[in-house]
């Protein structure tokens, strides 16, 4: 998932709580009849873990768990059957300095049976917040099952796995991770939860897990990429170059609505401390999908979003010089919102856009084309677009793990937990994390390598264009690729989106492992 909707430079709100869902049950019994106890058959391969887990910041295990239920499936595809291992539970990352177990990751591994790992290409998707398990990613994009989704429509659907036809599993071997305190991972003693709640501390836990996974299931030679959403693409920058530093080889990384630099995106900061030039795209786009303003080319609204209103806003925020009666009038024609708005709110942040671009109406944050009524159900929670989907992945992550991989817990599974205001942001030397510099060095380390970039046209949350102005900074790189799709934070979540990127994945892992 996403990252936090503001984030001031001396403290953090939360985004989101964590889903804690309960079981119960209850029974009788007559003094007359005896019942048999029923035997309910143990599938091969299932695994009930005892292990308590828990999300809490001084949390920890006393020692490792590396247990796992390993299952056999498969998946019909245009008519093919294609069998594959799906491996749940932990395996433990590894401090390479003192030889000693830190974290537990939980994690789920698809692996396609009976291929030469050595060319499979090999996958590590994580979500970001930071805070947010893997559900997402799991059950939304990629993986071998999917859950069904209506957006962008705020109709909510009947909760529904069904085989994902657009998964990535007959290209590459898919590893969906949790980070630390999310879903059943935690750490190991003498450390805790909180101490890998911090961007260099959580993505060296990531780094020791991935050189983990290697070793363990002996994947050196695969070719290998790292996707990570929302947060979990600066934790991508990180990881990589620690990674690459460490001597092993990234192939690819896949930056799912990005924001790789904190510092830039003006939803973050506080008003007036950084430009909105990175939004005006999407909140074009978004208008004229609502129809509050005519269509208009994206490449000529990032000329005006860099040309004019960049020098525009620039002078505004430096010494509140009044825009230029021009510039708002053609914000005023991109977006439907009338001139005086625009005056009164010349550097427009994203959370004003989503509340008065449509009259009456509260827009998505991670998926503006949703819409509900302002005081609905849908809009309790101040985004619609999450709320159309969030119990479902929420409890369906749970029943899935028991049900069809046959891992049961027995504490409860965290999609989601509080730790904004927990979480430590400072990065090489900054109050507020810049990845830019670590996808240099990583990209120095390896020239090869090669970057997706993928963006939603209509996603509030991390802009297309703030991420186009981001990696510019890096200057014309032929290894670095952006993709664009109808749609929000969670591409995927989009029907049409989710094919066409399908698409756009395999032609990159082609393009890596053709030459690998």
């Amino acid at each position: 998932m996403a990252i936090c909707t503001r984030l001031q430079w001396r403290r953090t709100i939360a985004a989101a709580c964590a889903v804690i869902l309960f079981g119960c049950g209850g029974g009788g019994g007559g003094n007359t009849v005896t019942t048999p106890p029923v035997t309910t058959p143990v599938v091969p391969g299932a695994f009930a873990d005892s292990t308590v887990y828990s999300s809490a910041g001084n949390a920890a295990l006393a020692a490792p768990n590396e247990n796992a239920a390993v299952i056999a499936s498969h998946i019909q595809l245009n008519g093919q059957q294609f069998n594959y291992t799906a491996t749940t539970g932990h395996l433990s990352a590894v401090d390479v300095k003192s030889g000693q177990p830190t974290v537990s990751f939980f994690y789920v591994a698809y692996t396609m049976a009976g291929a030469d790992a050595a060319k499979r290409p090999l996958i590590f998707f994580y979500n970001g917040g930071p805070g947010s398990a893997s559900t997402y990613l799991h059950l939304g994009s990629f993986g071998p099952r999917r859950l069904v989704s209506a957006i962008p429509s705020s109709t909510i659907p009947p909760v529904q796995l069904v085989d994902n036809q657009e998964t990535l599993l007959p290209n590459a071997d898919l590893v969906f991770v949790d980070a630390v305190g999310t879903g059943y991972s935690q750490a190991i003693a003498p450390n805790t939860n909180a101490d890998f709640w911090g961007v260099d501390k959580d993505a060296a836990a990531f780094r020791d897990f991935v050189q983990r996974y290697v070793a363990v299931n002996k994947r050196e030679a695969s070719p290998k990429f790292l996707f990570g959403e929302s947060y979990g693409a600066p934790r991508t920058a990180v990881l990589a170059n620690l990674l690459e530093t460490a001597g092993v080889q990234i192939d690819g990384l896949v930056l799912q609505s990005a924001i790789m630099d904190y510092n830039s995106n003006c939803g973050v900061l506080d008003p007036g401390a950084v430009s909105c030039e990175g939004y005006i795209p999407t909140y074009a786009l978004t208008s004229a999908y609502h129809q509050r303003a005519a269509a208009v080319p994206v490449g000529s609204v990032r000329t005006f979003a860099a040309g004019s209103y960049r020098t525009a806003v620039a002078a505004y925020l430096a010494s509140k010089v009044a825009p230029p009666p021009a510039v708002l009038g053609q914000l005023s024609d991109l977006t439907g919102l009338s001139t005086l708005v625009w005056q009164q709110n010349f550097n427009m942040q994203p959370g004003y856009y989503q509340q008065n671009a449509v009259g009456g109406q509260l827009l998505g944050r991670y998926d503006a084309r949703v819409i509900a009524p302002n005081g609905s159900t849908l809009t309790r929670d101040g985004d619609p677009s999450l709320t159309v989907v969030n119990a479902a992945f929420s409890s369906s992550i749970v029943s899935y793990l028991a049900g069809e991989l046959h891992y049961t817990a027995g504490s409860a599974y965290a999609p989601f937990i509080d730790i904004i205001n927990r979480w430590n942001f400072s990065h090489d030397g900054k109050q507020l994390p810049d990845t830019i510099p670590d996808l240099a060095a990583a990209l120095t380390l390896n020239p090869a390598m090669k970057i997706l970039a993928i963006n939603g046209y209509h996603d509030l949350a991390t802009p297309f264009h703030q991420t186009e102005l981001d990696l510019a900074r890096l200057d014309a790189n032929p290894s670095i690729v952006l993709k664009y799709y109808a749609s929000g934070h969670m591409t995927y979540l989009d029907d049409t989106a989710r094919r066409v990127q399908q698409t756009d994945l395999i032609n990159f892992l082609n393009s890596v492992t053709v030459s690998h």
